[in-house]
């Protein structure tokens, strides 16, 4: 989506706007709580477009028609962990923008003073990165190898240093976003995948050095494919990536099928990784599509059961991306909002389950 430069007397207007908006936002009620202590269970919501929400204009109300703040809502219907993207330099667009260094800090202490766990998701990008696309930063467009491997310790250092500079120390770093195929290419490709580990390596020492109990996580996409996990993580093993948790995407929506076809495939694949590697797991990003609400109530539900039952405690939790990314807003077909602004009765899941 291209931005659109507006005249000068719609800025105004939009500037008035934004600060109703910012004003509305910390007035409505968030209330503080005790954290979640860190053997619970993580119920998560990935919430990286809310400060753009909040900031045109877009309000939250609960089933009665109460106006609230979306992270009130969130918490009362359960979700105790929120993720947050961070880009290097991203654009001012709405939905392919912002998620700045800044505004991941404001959003996380917001959602810490509300008792809520922390996980930080470095795309290394200035936009989205996916298996689709693992673009560089544009300011790291002409740097060596040597040089991208200090740009992932010095990045990844300075945020989380920023973050507990502000008092907030995420509970869960992740290294890459859907890395099956790499990130940072063609110099991360994961068909060069010593240069990988070097890179994911990066991220790992910067994240320990500010806290050596902070947990990094790798994350694939498509958790009900053993093979491309286990093909995957044979190759980190053999690279010495270091990490402790091995973080799934997991969206029926985009396998064209319902979620009965291949939530076996995703429990069968939760319990191989953590024999097979000894590692803790995650299911980092779920959805399915908000018109089908009881189905993607099952479908959660039927999400939460399966990290539940991998043994040893060794499955930490479920973070549903973007749930209040509403339609007419984001053009997100998998959100979890109604478009009056009230919640869908499919994120009850998570206080159900």
């Amino acid at each position: 989506m291209k931005k659109i430069n507006l005249p000068f007397l719609l800025s105004i207007l939009f500037l008035g706007l934004f600060v109703i908006s910012c004003s509305h936002a910390q007035s409505a009620t968030e209330l503080p709580t005790p954290s979640p202590t860190p053997t619970s269970f993580a119920k998560g919501a990935d919430i990286g477009w809310l400060s753009q929400m909040e900031a045109t204009g877009y309000y939250f109300y609960d089933t009665d028609g109460t106006q609230k703040t979306c992270l009130q809502l969130l918490k009362d219907r359960g979700i105790n962990t929120i993720r947050l993207r961070v880009w290097v330099n991203p654009s001012s667009d709405k939905i392919n923008g912002h998620c700045s260094k800044a505004e991941t800090v404001a959003m996380a202490v917001r959602a810490k003073n509300m008792g809520m766990r922390i996980m930080i998701d470095f795309h290394y990008s200035d936009s989205w990165a996916d298996p689709s696309k693992q673009n560089k930063p544009a300011a790291w467009a002409n740097d060596s190898f040597s040089q991208l491997l200090n740009d992932v310790y010095n990045h990844t250092y300075d945020v989380l240093n920023d973050l507990k500079t502000a008092g907030v120390t995420p509970e869960w770093v992740q290294i890459g976003n859907e890395i099956p195929g790499g990130m940072l290419w063609p110099e991360g490709n994961s068909t060069n995948f010593s240069q990988l580990a070097q890179l994911l390596n990066k991220g790992y020492d910067a994240t320990k050095a500010i806290n050596s109990a902070i947990k990094v996580v790798i994350h694939l996409d498509e958790g009900n494919n053993n093979s491309k996990f286990r093909w995957f993580f044979d190759l980190a093993t053999s690279n010495q990536v270091k990490y402790d948790v091995i973080g799934m995407s997991y969206y029926p929506y985009w396998l064209n099928s319902n979620y009965t076809a291949t939530i076996n495939n995703l429990a069968t694949n939760l319990n191989d990784m953590v024999s097979r590697y000894g590692k803790e797991v995650m299911v980092v990003e779920v959805g399915g599509d908000f018109t089908q609400v009881q189905n993607t109530h099952d479908m959660l539900a039927a999400v939460l059961n399966a990290v539940k039952n991998v043994p040893n405690n060794k499955g930490l939790g479920v973070i549903y991306w973007e749930p209040e990314g509403e339609k007419s807003w984001s053009g997100y077909q998998l959100n979890c909002w109604q478009s009056n602004g009230k919640p869908s009765l499919a994120l009850d899941a998570f206080k159900e389950n």
